[in-house]
């Protein structure tokens, strides 16, 4: 089974996974857009187990639907590496696409919150679209 690792800016806190993503995507809501300092947040989910190496803060954030979500990130240079959603079994982890530092990452296959995506983004024909969170 494949192996992948995602690490912060400075290399104290990372994450390894294992397996083929269970899917990736991109989210424009205005809060990843704030958490991200980016025009939108692409994110890969793995199925656990999953394992963490270093010290991460975290901090709570309650999406539109009422679902909590517990972002964890690097407390020297700040790197927003992955989240879980609270009330879950944590049989999954959400991690930062970019944190891999793989060009050939799969693409993603959704794109949520369409609504709020900036107008000059441009994405791939195939992808699917969601005006919000389809859950």
């Amino acid at each position: 089974m494949r192996s992948r690792t995602a690490s912060c800016s400075c290399g104290q806190l990372r994450i390894e996974v294992q397996g083929e993503p269970l899917g990736v995507g991109v989210c424009h809501c205005l809060a990843c857009q704030r958490r991200t300092g980016s025009v939108f947040a692409a994110v890969a989910g793995f199925a656990a187990p999953y394992t963490v190496v270093g010290t991460a803060t975290e901090y709570v954030r309650v999406g539109d639907q009422g679902v909590r979500f517990r972002f964890r990130f690097c407390p020297v240079c700040g790197t927003t590496l992955f989240h879980t959603e609270e009330g879950r079994d944590q049989s999954s982890v959400a991690v930062a696409v970019g944190a891999f530092a793989d060009p050939s990452f799969p693409p993603p296959r959704a794109s949520v919150y369409d609504s709020r995506r900036h107008g000059w983004v441009q994405l791939p024909p195939e992808i699917r679209t969601y005006e919000r969170d389809p859950t």
